[in-house]
């Protein structure tokens, strides 16, 4: 697969802003087509706002005010002075940034991987602030006893999963594993596995110089530690700044898509979002696409987004003429 004109790969392709939140944190971030309807993109690990990169250009033209922060710790932005690298930490940066700093009232969020768990974070703790959501391979609200009623069968526990290695050993001895990963060559190389032999994505989706383009981000041994915080709060070795709203439906219009090259995330994915998101459209499944949707099958992803999203749009666009 191409992965088009290197000036695709530039880190400098669009401009860089910052914000210093009332959380302590700087948030580095993108902002293009400002005045259109706010579209926040948020991303996963091993994924910095990097993966948006095929993104963010056809939406800003589109018609849509496209906001892509690097989530604390992570790329441009800062670490927390707090420590706290979990769902709830992020998302209530990702209001403050939108809300607080550019002043949306409501927006449209999308992401995939932790970024989804951050979507649905987002519209359940900030009621009236997500007006619709858009997800995709990522974690599923746990509702146990309402998946067993469906007739969904339990996914293996992540202890029993040979896909999991990479989860237990970020969240049970990061700091063994970063003592291991002591260059940035090593720290790298370590992140370039998942977009290659790890299965996460469809095979050929990365070119060795998209790899290169994604991975330069983590070479920094306290980013790259910062990013394994999540995976530490989710195996309760580190406490979150607060418990994610993720164990309860959400009833957020929202569009599911599900990547099916993806070999982590757990087959019953589509399923249990019927159950998740009463107010959903799909789950769609989009072939040639595994864990990082947005990147692997852009095209797609940006005329789907335009099309379900076109109303607003549409509104926004009117309000701003007739100023």
């Amino acid at each position: 697969m191409s992965i088009g004109p290197m000036s695709e790969l530039a880190a400098d392709r669009f401009a860089l802003h910052h914000a210093d939140l009332a959380t302590g944190v700087r948030l580095s971030y993108l902002r293009e087509g400002a005045g259109g309807h706010p579209l926040v993109l948020v991303h996963g690990y091993p994924e910095t706002k990097r993966i948006w990169w095929r993104n963010v250009a056809p939406l800003a033209a589109a018609g849509f005010e496209v906001i892509v922060p690097d989530l604390r710790g992570f790329g441009d932005s800062g670490l927390a002075d707090d420590g706290f690298y979990d769902t709830a930490a992020f998302s209530v940066d990702v209001h403050a940034l939108v809300h607080d700093v550019l002043g949306h009232e409501a927006c449209v969020v999308v992401g995939g991987d932790a970024g989804m768990a951050v979507v649905i974070d987002l519209g359940l703790r900030f009621p009236g602030f997500v007006e619709r959501q858009v997800v995709f391979n990522g974690p599923v609200p746990v509702l146990r006893e309402a998946y067993a009623a469906a007739g969904i069968p339990r996914d293996p526990d992540r202890h029993h999963r040979p896909q999991a290695d990479y989860f237990l050993r970020q969240g049970t001895d990061p700091a063994g594993l970063a003592a291991e990963l002591d260059t940035p060559e090593r720290r790298r190389a370590y992140v370039a596995d998942f977009y290659g032999h790890r299965l996460w994505g469809a095979p050929g989706a990365f070119s060795p110089e998209a790899v290169d383009f994604m991975t330069e981000p983590f070479g920094d041994a306290a980013k790259l530690r910062a990013a394994w915080g999540m995976y530490e709060v989710a195996c309760g070795t580190r406490p979150p700044l607060a418990a994610p709203r993720l164990f309860e439906p959400s009833a957020v219009p929202t569009l599911v898509l599900h990547g099916p090259e993806d070999h982590v995330v757990p087959p019953s994915f589509p399923d249990r979002c019927t159950v998740a998101f009463p107010e959903a459209v799909g789950p769609f499944v989009v072939p040639g696409a595994g864990h990082f949707l947005q990147w692997e099958r852009a095209e797609l992803l940006n005329r789907t987004l335009t099309w379900f999203l076109g109303d607003l749009r549409r509104a926004s666009a009117g309000q701003a003429g007739a100023r």
